[in-house]
């Protein structure tokens, strides 16, 4: 039987699985129950066993959710081991009205299932079981299995794997908390940007005083801030930060149509910055404000407003050094004297990108795999997303080549109200991670991956 006829025979029970994974609400953000996470953890557990991995261990590292450490040793001594990568926590549901069900009771849509994250990354720790099921517990590679419970809301596991290091080591990895630029076309991800936040405030007076009064000589906060937010973008929206790094993007990327559909832009409303949208989007800076405190208009006062702040999301290229990256940022806000006003500029956290080597054996077996998997010519994307972890592996196990692809599609509403996986790309995925790990071990035994 070949590899898409395997899979086919396994596609109701993984399904299955991914409904009663989905059912389950762990989200491991502060406030809600924790009781939800151990659930997913166990039943996770459950299915690895039950996939026939023998060693399943519990990593437990301080204010985090448990982390799945497994292992399925190498086939023969000089076949290589590759780590796969998912979580089992999911972001909060949000607005449950904005819903067409229930967030957590997963309901079938046209092709698939709709439920908060089944999609990111439940769908992918789900392609992971079908590939040991595949090969009915032993694949062609040994297999380290990392899956972690706290992935959305961060914690101390991000920074853990350069002190354990020999627990990670491996030849290649597969990072499955990413999917396609579109339903059917297979895509890996070649670059993620780094991230960063900076709070900026001003306060001008102790207290808010009548505008009719007072308003034309005494200094106006929040015009004061307006106007420092306004030199973060030139007049076509590019952000205007000197040395922020911009490179043109040889990729794929979506068309207008497709950003305006998936970003909701309404009609008649042009798309900000020029160059083109990967540019923009994935090897250009981008500086968004993401929240700022004034007084909302439905109560505001006829009064100048003394105090204002607001908080800036920094997205920059995957290669800049992080630091100099939010450097750039503070050091732009802290020469603005905005009608002489001085601003208070706090930097936050910072994250750095990543972007990895596309020219060894994994990534060969990888486009042979895509293929394999979706009966298409992959496509290359970055993400503007960050995910933290990835660099803690790549220092950990410097040597290893990273791959970045899975289930998930850029149209599937990850953190977003009506979140859905399709069942073509749960099957797809399979196929491709099953085919890669054949494809990457025939390389060591010195087969072709071309």
């Amino acid at each position: 039987m070949d590899l898409g006829s395997r899979v086919d025979t396994l596609m109701d029970g993984l399904t299955a699985d991914l409904e009663r994974l989905t059912a389950i609400p762990s989200v491991a953000f502060p406030g809600f129950p924790a009781e939800p996470v151990r659930q997913a953890h166990d039943l996770l557990v459950d299915l690895l066993r039950g996939a026939g991995v023998e060693r399943v261990e519990r990593l437990d590292l301080p204010d985090t959710a448990p982390v799945i450490v497994a292992e399925v040793p190498p086939p023969t001594p000089d076949a290589p081991t590759v780590l796969l990568y998912g979580h089992y926590d999911v972001q909060p549901p949000g607005d449950e009205s904005l819903w067409l069900s229930p967030p957590f009771e997963p309901t079938p849509v046209e092709g698939g299932l709709r439920a908060r994250g089944i999609a990111d990354d439940k769908s992918n720790l789900i392609v992971h079981l079908g590939v040991l099921r595949a090969y009915g517990g032993r694949p062609p590679t040994g297999l380290r299995i990392v899956l972690e419970g706290q992935e959305e809301y961060g914690s101390a596991f991000d920074d853990y794997p350069p002190t354990d290091p020999a627990r990670f080591a491996c030849d290649a990895m597969v990072i499955a908390d990413m999917g396609n630029l579109r339903p059917g076309s297979p895509t890996l991800t070649t670059g993620l940007r780094g991230a960063s936040e900076v709070v900026v405030e001003v306060r001008t007076m102790d207290e808010p005083r009548h505008s009719g009064e007072f308003g034309g000589a005494a200094p106006d906060a929040l015009l004061a801030l307006l106007k420092a937010l306004a030199t973060l973008h030139d007049v076509h929206g590019d952000v205007a930060v000197e040395g922020l790094r911009r490179e043109e993007w040889s990729g794929t990327t979506y068309t207008e149509e497709e950003f305006r559909t998936l970003a909701g832009v309404r009609d008649g409303i042009p798309l900000i910055g020029s160059g083109s949208l990967g540019e923009r989007l994935w090897s250009g800076p981008a500086v968004t404000v993401v929240g700022i405190d004034a007084p909302g208009v439905d109560h505001a006062a006829s009064a100048v407003v003394p105090y204002a702040r607001a908080k800036l999301n920094l997205r920059f290229h995957p290669e800049q050094d992080p630091r100099e990256a939010h450097g750039l940022l503070v050091t732009h806000l802290e020469a603005l004297r905005p009608f002489g006003i001085p601003l208070t500029v706090t930097p936050g956290d910072t994250g750095p990108g990543f972007e990895p080597a596309t020219c060894g054996p994994a990534y060969r077996a990888a486009l042979t795999a895509l293929r394999e998997g979706w009966g298409a010519e992959p496509a290359f994307v970055a993400s503007g997303g960050s995910i933290p972890l990835v660099n803690g592996l790549a220092k950990a196990v410097p040597g290893a080549e990273i791959l970045l692809f899975g289930a998930q599609d850029s149209m599937c509403n990850l953190h977003a109200p009506n979140e859905r996986v399709l069942f073509s790309e749960l099957r797809s995925a399979v196929i491709a991670e099953a085919a890669f790990l054949r494809e990457y071990a025939a390389a060591h035994r010195g087969g072709s991956t071309a």
